[in-house]
């Protein structure tokens, strides 16, 4: 897993903080130092976060679950939207849905309503209605592809958040922290880093920044992913083999030509079973020896005085 350098924080614009006046005493620990009434954030710390927050993700990956993305802002939905459509995992880029994870049962109808929808415009039921309905139809349709799109194969809750800007997306936060749901997020100096449990201090309103960052978490998340998909071939390829060697035991015949002592045993082993099958058997001591004959006369048998 590649590490991002100190030149590359340096370049995006990672260090600058927002202004003094709008900070938040928890970010003080991430701060190094003010100038020009601007907070800048320990790149050092930073990286060591970022590292950090890679790692994790990538084992979140490895395991086969989801990590949901959540950048509502402006300067930050399209960025997140290119990188994450690479890994195939799900993201919220317009307005987040109240209750989207508290209340996910009734998100997935939603996204049903949608998939029926889709099924709708494939029948020739759809021609025979009015054009007003087929309007109608065509902009739910355009309204829940906006909002759900980008999460209709999430069938089950996301085993991770990760957010751009705390302070915009605290209902987001919210949600997480009350099903406890590991949450990780690209912190500011006006947020408070305590509401995340793997933040990452660097400056959240650069598009630059906030790529750079994403970017080296979707590589962790790739890394993840094809070290999955290698584990899985390996297992398959074993359980192959074995499938393979299971039928490789020797059959041992008396027509063995390749080894004759083997054959030689085989036949004196059926000649003494063949002796003993014509041994007549005795009967064993208190044993059943056959009923009991009644004398011929068919009476009683005369009593000795």
């Amino acid at each position: 897993m590649a590490r991002v350098s100190f030149e590359e924080l340096l370049d995006a614009g990672v260090h600058f903080g927002h202004l003094r006046r709008k900070w938040n005493p928890n970010m003080a620990p991430y701060i190094f130092m003010e100038r020009n009434g601007i907070h800048i954030i320990d790149l050092y710390k930073t990286i060591a976060k970022v590292d950090e927050a890679a790692a994790a993700l990538k084992q979140i990956a490895k395991s086969g679950k989801k990590i949901l993305f959540v950048a509502t802002k402006k300067q930050a939905k399209d960025i997140v939207a290119d990188h994450v459509k690479k890994v195939g995992m799900p993201y919220v880029t317009e307005r987040w849905p109240g209750g989207m994870l508290t209340n996910f049962a009734t998100i997935r109808k939603a996204v049903r309503k949608m998939s029926t929808i889709d099924k709708l415009l494939n029948t020739p039921n759809y021609t025979s209605i009015s054009k007003r309905e087929r309007l109608q139809i065509s902009r739910e349709r355009a309204k829940l592809e906006k909002n759900l799109g980008s999460i209709s194969d999430l069938n089950r809750l996301p085993a991770a958040l990760f957010i751009v800007d705390i302070s915009k997306e605290r209902i987001a936060i919210a949600e997480a922290r009350r099903l406890n749901i590991p949450t990780f997020a690209i912190v500011d100096t006006n947020s408070n880093p305590n509401l995340v449990d793997f933040p990452i201090p660097a400056n959240d309103d650069a598009s630059k920044a906030i790529s750079l960052i994403v970017s080296k978490m979707i590589e962790a998340i790739e890394e993840g992913l094809m070290e999955r998909k290698i584990d899985k071939d390996k297992r398959s390829d074993d359980e192959g083999a074995d499938s393979d060697n299971s039928g490789e035991g020797r059959s041992y015949d008396i027509d063995d030509e390749e080894d004759p002592e083997l054959k030689k045993l085989a036949k004196q082993k059926a000649g003494d079973e063949g002796e003993a099958m014509k041994r007549p058997r005795k009967p064993a001591a208190g044993g059943n020896r056959g009923p009991v004959r009644k004398p011929a006369g068919g009476g009683a048998p005369k009593k000795k005085f």
